[in-house]
């Protein structure tokens, strides 16, 4: 199970993938880089060799540890002696990795073709809600009928991206005149395409999830063989702006969010939430993590509303960044992982196309 000589190459997003079914998914500043840099670091103090672009990285320059996900960054990775590619980057059909992965080239992330289906959020809940998964009522409000829609179900409602990334355009609405606006205002806009996604909005606890693909995993110096998808402990999200959870580059996680209690992660509801989240991971092919947020009803019921595909691995490994743990790395700490601990058992997962 060791991974210490194997050379990692992180990838950060160099570019805004194409649209699909004129859905746009917009880009986060820096492509990850931050994160890319985060793990890079955190990789080396492991005593795990990582390429970088330059032969001495500057701590907190963050372009410093991380390629573009490009043709030639790729290229530049290799040659710089990586037999890894971290795949820290939104995916794509099409994406200029794709190639790379086919020669055989081990990677750290998602399937492509899978992250470009699910990264749909209206395919996924409605693959998840065909096998029984609990998903809140919602329709697709399209530019063509924006004024002919009808919902059924109730006020508030939620209305976001259909390829969104964290809470970037998630606005809670409480008036059928107020949703009027907001669409106006986001079709207008053209940031997220042509359509959107409303949901009913749950008034109740959130919680978000990180599931573990099956695999070989070190936990307390043990070496485990987890044949399922196996979650991490829950982690509650608190102090909501406008009902939504903030993006974590204005409120960094540590600061509203926390792991459930024991007597909490013991409890029916908990128990039978995460196999709900195991679950939606199996449906969804994850090679890596993925992180489910969960919202309970008023009557105290969860449902899964959102699945990412990417989750934000961000983490304390450099000085600078000691508060940047993202909600994973918060919740692989409950286990007893360290941050540089959670990515080299992601490491251990790398895969490599089945040639046939």
């Amino acid at each position: 199970m060791s991974v210490t000589g194997t050379p990692v190459a992180l990838l950060y997003q160099a570019q805004q993938p194409p649209a699909r079914n004129g859905i746009l998914k917009p880009m986060k500043p820096g492509g990850y880089s931050d994160s890319g840099a985060d793990i890079a670091y955190a990789l080396r103090e492991k005593q795990i060799p990582v390429s970088t672009p330059v032969i001495h990285p500057q701590l907190a320059i963050d372009l410093d540890w991380v390629f573009p996900d490009t043709e030639a960054g790729i290229r530049h990775a290799l040659a710089k002696g990586a037999q890894v590619l971290w795949l820290n980057t939104i995916l794509y059909n099409g994406h200029p990795v794709e190639p790379f992965l086919k020669k055989g080239i081990a990677a750290v992330g998602q399937l492509p073709r899978n992250t470009d289906l699910y990264d749909d959020k209206w395919t996924t809940n409605k693959l998840l809600q065909r096998n029984n998964l609990p998903i809140p009522p919602a329709i697709l409000i399209n530019k063509d009928n924006l004024h002919d829609y009808q919902l059924n179900f109730s006020f508030p409602v939620v209305v976001k991206p259909i390829r969104g990334r964290g809470s970037e355009g998630v606005h809670v609405i409480h008036t059928a005149a107020a949703l009027d606006e907001m669409l106006d205002i986001m079709f207008r806009e053209d940031k997220y395409g042509s359509a959107v996604y409303v949901e009913k909005y749950l008034t109740g606890k959130e919680l978000t999830i990180t599931v573990m693909p099956p695999g070989k995993y070190k936990i307390n110096d043990i070496c485990q063989e987890k044949i399922n998808y196996w979650s991490l402990p829950p982690v509650e999200r608190f102090n909501h702006h406008d009902g939504v959870a903030p993006y974590n580059g204005t409120i960094a996680v540590v600061n509203n969010s926390r792991v459930l209690d024991d007597a909490s992660l013991q409890s029916s509801a908990i128990i039978t939430l995460c196999k709900q989240c195991e679950s939606a991971a199996a449906l969804v092919g994850a090679r890596a993590p993925v992180r489910i947020d969960c919202r309970q009803d008023e009557q105290g019921k969860y449902f899964l509303f959102d699945l990412n595909m990417k989750p934000n691995m961000t983490g304390a490994s450099r000085p600078h960044r000691m508060d940047q743990d993202s909600l994973s790395a918060l919740a692989a700490r409950k286990i007893g992982w360290t941050f540089p601990d959670l990515l080299e058992n992601m490491l251990r997962q790398q895969w490599r196309f089945i040639k046939v």
